[in-house]
């Protein structure tokens, strides 16, 4: 899968995000809403991940779906 069926999915596909990244809140997901950089942004902030860490987790998650 890739990020444009990721958004354009993103209501049925944030309930895996926040099963994935449980410290996400409801609202950081209705914030990202669908958009990769926000969430890089969301899980930097809430993880600590530097950037390219927080792309290879996503990046890992996707190919997951």
């Amino acid at each position: 899968m890739d990020w444009n069926q990721v958004e354009g999915k993103w209501r049925e596909i944030k309930g895996k995000v926040r099963s994935k990244w449980g410290k996400l809140t409801d609202d950081d997901l209705e914030t990202v809403a669908g958009k990769k950089d926000a969430l890089l942004g969301r899980l930097q902030q809430r993880y600590g991940y530097k950037r390219d860490q927080a792309e290879k987790e996503v990046d890992s998650w996707i190919n997951t779906l």
